[in-house]
Order: C-alpha cells, then sequence, then structure tokens
C-alpha cells in the first residue's frame, strides 16, 4: 500500500502544516464568511423570537440551537481545511455514495420526517439533518474530478459528459421525490456553469440543454399540482394573497417596508406570525424590512465576493497546473452563488418559492455546516496554491 494512499494518510494529513497553515491564508474570504455568518445569527435572534416563544418558551431557542450549529461548522470549516486537496479528489466516490444512500434512507417511510409536505429530514439525537444539502457538495466534489478525468472527451462531445450526467440524473430524481425542486435547479446550475468552465463548446449544451428539459417537464407531470399552484402564486401573489400568495405578499409588505435603511434591528412587524418560516426561507425579507435597501446591497455585496473570491481561487489553482483544485473551486462558489441567489431571487419575488434557506445565514445546521466544509475545501486549495509559491520562491 503506497504511502499516499493507506489509512494513515488522513492523520498525517492534519498534522503536516500546523504551522504553515496558521500564515497562508485568505483572510478576507474567512472575515466575509464571518461577517455572513454572524449577521446570520443575529437575524436568527431577531426572527425567531416569537416563533420560538410561543413553541419552546424561549425567546431565543433557535438562537442558541443556530449558535450550537455556528460552533460546529467552524470547527467543520478548520478540519476541512486542514485535509489536503488529495484527499478530498480520492475520498470524493466515497462521499457521494453515503450522499445518495442518505438521500434513498430520507424515502424510506418511517424513517424520513416529513415537514410542509416534504420528506427531506432524517431525526438525529434530537436535530433533523438534510442530506440533500450535504449530496450536492459531494456532488459537485465528484463532478471536479470526473471533469478533470474525462477532460477531453467532455470537450469533443457530449457523450464524453454522459456518465456524470447521468449520476447526476439519479440524485435529481431522488431530490424530485422529497420533493426539493430548489436543489435540483442549483445542482444542474452548478454543474452545466462547471462544465463550461471546464471548456465545454456552447453548441454542445444544445443536447444537454434538451434533457434537462425534459427533466423539468417530467418533474411538472409528477407534481404538477404543486407545481402549478408555486407557478401562480408567483405570477400574481395578490390574487390570493391569504392563500397561495401568502408568503410572497409578507414577504414583499415586508421589503416595501424597509425603505432606504430599515425599521431597525428587531423592529419587524412582519416577522410577528405573519411571515412564515421568517428564521429559515423568508430571513432575507426581514433583513430587508430592519436594514432596508442599504443591508440589502451589504449582503449581496458580501455574497459576491465570496464567488467571486472562489472564481479567483479556481484561476489561480488552473494556471498553477492543479485542473481539479480549480474546477472544485469554481464548483463551491457557483454552488452558494446560486443558492444564495435563488433564496434572494424567491424572496423579492423574482423567482417562484423554492423552499430554500439563505446559505450561512438561514437557521438549519445541514446547509450551514455542508457550506463551511465547501468553504474549508476553498481555503485549503488557496492555501496550497500560496504554499507551493512560496517555496518555488524561496
Amino acid at each position: 500500500m503506497s504511502e499516499t494512499h493507506g489509512p494513515q494518510a488522513l492523520p498525517r494529513a492534519l498534522a503536516v502544516d500546523r504551522t504553515a497553515f496558521a500564515w497562508r491564508y485568505d483572510l478576507a474570504l474567512v472575515l466575509v464568511v464571518a461577517a455572513l455568518v454572524g449577521i446570520g445569527l443575529a437575524m436568527v435572534a431577531s426572527t425567531s423570537t416569537s416563533i420560538a416563544a410561543r413553541a419552546h418558551g424561549d425567546p431565543l431557542h433557535y438562537f442558541w440551537r443556530q449558535s450550537m450549529h455556528v460552533a460546529v461548522a467552524a470547527a467543520a470549516l478548520v478540519f476541512a481545511a486542514r485535509l489536503p486537496v488529495r484527499f478530498w479528489e480520492r475520498a470524493a466516490p466515497t462521499l457521494l455514495i453515503v450522499a445518495v444512500a442518505l438521500l434513498v434512507l430520507v424515502l424510506v417511510p418511517g424513517i424520513g420526517r416529513t415537514v410542509n409536505g416534504a420528506t427531506r429530514w432524517l431525526g438525529v439525537g434530537g436535530f433533523n439533518i438534510q442530506p440533500s444539502e450535504f449530496a450536492k457538495l459531494a456532488f459537485v466534489l465528484w463532478f471536479a474530478r470526473e471533469v478533470v478525468r474525462r477532460a477531453e472527451a467532455i470537450r469533443v462531445t457530449p457523450i464524453g459528459a454522459i456518465k456524470p450526467l447521468a449520476v447526476l440524473g439519479v440524485v435529481s430524481v431522488l431530490l424530485l421525490l422529497e420533493p426539493d425542486h430548489g436543489a435540483i435547479f442549483v445542482l444542474c446550475g452548478t454543474v452545466f456553469a462547471m462544465l463550461f468552465l471546464a471548456g465545454v463548446a456552447l453548441n454542445r449544451y444544445t443536447v444537454l440543454a434538451g434533457a434537462v428539459v425534459l427533466a423539468l417537464a417530467a418533474a411538472v407531470l409528477l407534481h404538477k399540482e404543486y407545481v402549478l399552484l408555486r407557478l401562480t402564486s408567483f405570477i400574481d401573489p395578490f390574487a390570493d394573497p391569504f392563500g397561495s400568495g401568502f408568503q410572497l405578499t409578507q414577504s414583499l409588505i415586508a421589503i416595501g417596508r424597509g425603505g432606504w435603511f430599515g425599521v431597525g434591528l428587531g423592529e419587524s412587524v412582519q416577522k410577528l406570525f405573519y411571515l412564515p418560516e421568517a428564521h429559515t426561507d423568508f430571513l432575507f425579507a426581514v433583513l430587508a424590512e430592519e436594514f432596508g435597501l442599504v443591508g440589502m446591497l451589504t449582503i449581496v455585496g458580501l455574497y459576491t465576493f465570496v464567488v467571486l473570491r472562489a472564481l479567483a481561487i479556481g484561476g489561480r489553482a488552473g494556471a498553477a497546473q492543479s485542473p481539479f483544485a480549480a474546477s472544485l473551486a469554481y464548483g463551491i462558489g457557483l454552488l452558494l452563488g446560486l443558492h444564495a441567489f435563488v433564496n434572494i431571487g424567491v424572496n423579492i419575488g423574482a423567482l417562484p418559492t423554492k423552499g430554500l434557506t439563505l446559505p450561512l445565514m438561514s437557521y438549519g445546521g445541514s446547509n450551514l455546516l455542508a457550506s463551511a466544509v465547501g468553504i474549508g475545501i476553498l481555503i485549503r486549495i488557496d492555501h496550497e496554491r500560496r504554499t507551493a509559491r512560496s517555496e518555488a520562491a524561496s
């Protein structure tokens, strides 16, 4: 058994760079992510006081739980950042298999938990785990590996991408059965963007785009009433403001009430039993009400920075002849960016309701943990490039 592939590889990887990591990392990325998490923690406290007091007798119940989530996510970020990129490349197939197994487990009657008509959670030790959040990251890891291994075949013909896209189809079907249309949209968008960045010509997308359209048509047929209801409420939420359009109507009222600078932290009215899921799916709407347009643009700016930083890290990794690291950095950045884009789009009425939280900010441990691992990997990719450049210069 080789030295780099044996069972001792993981503990050795964690110990190789204890001193180097402390001074070669992307401080700006860390600070921006910390700002998003910190603002999110404050908004979870603000948005959940009423529902927490009514359901648990403690206005800060969700704040304390989210604080625990943040602590675990911070540890996961550091752990992920200590693992070499080669570890993630080797572990990608195993992680994807585990993620798919969890998606299947969610659909087993009596095991998966159903909330608001969607079966997306597994109960573990008093916490709900959402496997789809980890499945998206696991697939991006595996797909980045496949893009490198099949680079020439993928660039030459769409047939070269059949295997990875077939696996994407399996994952999408499992997500569809939950249903989790938002996760499918984000994952498919990320994958196609990764293909484009891998050098696939635009004219190759005709066949692939046709397959996606057929898949979306199948989703509509499978959940026809559910999808049509979402689309109808999106097109004209005020046609049924107390029924199908209630969430979007209340979200738009919150955003409109915020004005330029908002009504102040904790002063939102819409979070007081008017806006459903204020601390999860519609946290951005309450943030808009309390901090106004300035607050909205600040959050959008922070997410934009993270995405552009990830793309820059990927570009530098590509220039340093590290194609897997480059593809993975692109995928992680796009995954986070599309996730945030969809949630914000839903909150402002630009997209139909998807049931996606705001990454790094909304209440919930699964997305926060998966996002933290992704950020940790980004930091590691950049760290290895900086270390290699420093060693080459010395």
